[in-house]
Protein backbone atom coordinates (compact mmCIF):
# COMPACT_ATOMS: atom_id res chain seq x y z
CA UNK A 1 0.00 0.00 0.00
CA UNK A 2 2.78 2.40 0.84
CA UNK A 3 4.49 1.92 -2.67
CA UNK A 4 0.61 3.16 -4.18
CA UNK A 5 0.90 6.52 -2.22
CA UNK A 6 4.70 7.10 -2.96
CA UNK A 7 3.46 6.34 -6.51
CA UNK A 8 0.58 8.79 -6.94
CA UNK A 9 2.29 11.68 -5.03
CA UNK A 10 4.81 11.21 -7.53
CA UNK A 11 1.90 11.49 -10.10
CA UNK A 12 0.56 14.45 -8.46
CA UNK A 13 3.81 16.20 -8.01
CA UNK A 14 4.57 15.68 -11.66
CA UNK A 15 1.14 16.81 -12.85
CA UNK A 16 1.62 20.24 -10.57
CA UNK A 17 4.92 20.44 -12.44
CA UNK A 18 3.07 19.89 -15.90
CA UNK A 19 0.38 22.36 -15.26
CA UNK A 20 3.16 25.12 -13.97
CA UNK A 21 4.96 25.03 -16.91
CA UNK A 22 1.95 25.35 -19.20
CA UNK A 23 0.97 27.92 -17.60
CA UNK A 24 4.06 30.44 -17.64
CA UNK A 25 4.24 29.28 -21.47
CA UNK A 26 0.87 31.20 -21.91
CA UNK A 27 1.70 34.05 -19.81
CA UNK A 28 5.21 34.50 -21.63
CA UNK A 29 3.68 33.99 -25.15
CA UNK A 30 0.73 36.67 -24.02
CA UNK A 31 3.42 39.16 -22.75
CA UNK A 32 5.55 38.15 -26.23
CA UNK A 33 2.21 39.33 -27.90
CA UNK A 34 1.75 42.80 -26.38
CA UNK A 35 5.24 43.42 -26.55
CA UNK A 36 5.17 43.28 -30.40
CA UNK A 37 2.14 44.94 -30.48
CA UNK A 38 3.34 47.94 -28.65
CA UNK A 39 6.41 47.82 -31.15
CA UNK A 40 3.75 48.71 -33.42
CA UNK A 41 2.89 52.25 -31.48
CA UNK A 42 6.30 53.28 -30.76
CA UNK A 43 6.48 57.62 -31.75
CA UNK A 44 10.35 57.76 -33.06
CA UNK A 45 12.24 59.98 -30.97
CA UNK A 46 12.69 62.88 -33.66
CA UNK A 47 9.09 62.88 -33.69
CA UNK A 48 8.72 63.02 -29.65
CA UNK A 49 8.79 66.20 -28.00
CA UNK A 50 10.84 66.85 -25.08
CA UNK A 51 9.36 67.96 -21.56
CA UNK A 52 10.86 71.42 -20.60
CA UNK A 53 12.91 71.45 -17.94
CA UNK A 54 11.26 73.06 -14.64
CA UNK A 55 13.67 75.17 -12.00
CA UNK A 56 11.35 75.53 -8.54
CA UNK A 57 11.50 78.75 -7.22
CA UNK A 58 9.10 78.49 -4.16
CA UNK A 59 8.75 75.58 -2.10
CA UNK A 60 6.82 74.80 1.14
CA UNK A 61 7.28 72.16 3.87
CA UNK A 62 3.84 70.59 4.03
CA UNK A 63 2.07 71.50 7.42
CA UNK A 64 -0.40 68.64 9.43
CA UNK A 65 -3.52 68.59 7.45
CA UNK A 66 -2.21 69.99 4.76
CA UNK A 67 -3.15 68.62 1.17
CA UNK A 68 -2.13 68.67 -2.61
CA UNK A 69 -5.40 70.64 -3.23
CA UNK A 70 -5.49 72.92 -0.03
CA UNK A 71 -1.49 73.74 -0.80
CA UNK A 72 -2.26 74.21 -4.56
CA UNK A 73 -5.37 76.43 -3.62
CA UNK A 74 -3.17 78.32 -1.05
CA UNK A 75 -0.70 78.95 -3.54
CA UNK A 76 -2.75 80.38 -6.00
CA UNK A 77 -2.36 77.21 -8.27
CA UNK A 78 -4.50 74.97 -10.02
CA UNK A 79 -4.54 71.14 -9.11
CA UNK A 80 -3.39 70.66 -12.46
CA UNK A 81 -0.32 73.13 -12.18
CA UNK A 82 0.62 71.76 -8.63
CA UNK A 83 1.15 68.44 -10.17
CA UNK A 84 2.95 69.50 -13.25
CA UNK A 85 5.61 70.93 -10.80
CA UNK A 86 5.38 68.33 -8.46
CA UNK A 87 5.72 65.24 -10.75
CA UNK A 88 7.02 62.75 -8.08
CA UNK A 89 4.68 63.64 -5.30
CA UNK A 90 1.80 60.79 -4.60
CA UNK A 91 -0.55 63.20 -3.03
CA UNK A 92 -2.52 60.07 -1.18
CA UNK A 93 0.87 59.47 0.90
CA UNK A 94 1.84 63.55 1.79
CA UNK A 95 3.59 63.66 5.38
CA UNK A 96 4.11 66.78 7.28
CA UNK A 97 7.63 68.51 6.06
CA UNK A 98 7.49 67.20 3.07
CA UNK A 99 9.16 69.95 0.94
CA UNK A 100 6.70 70.79 -2.82
CA UNK A 101 7.41 73.45 -4.93
CA UNK A 102 4.72 76.29 -5.68
CA UNK A 103 6.17 78.12 -8.61
CA UNK A 104 8.79 76.85 -11.12
CA UNK A 105 9.97 78.10 -14.56
CA UNK A 106 11.67 76.84 -17.24
CA UNK A 107 15.29 76.99 -17.03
Amino acid sequence: MAKNHGAAGLLIASLLVAVTLADARVAVQVRRDLNEAAADHVVPASDAKAAAALTCSKVQGLKAGETCFSVALLGGLTLESFLVFNPNIDCGKTFVGQWVCLHASTA
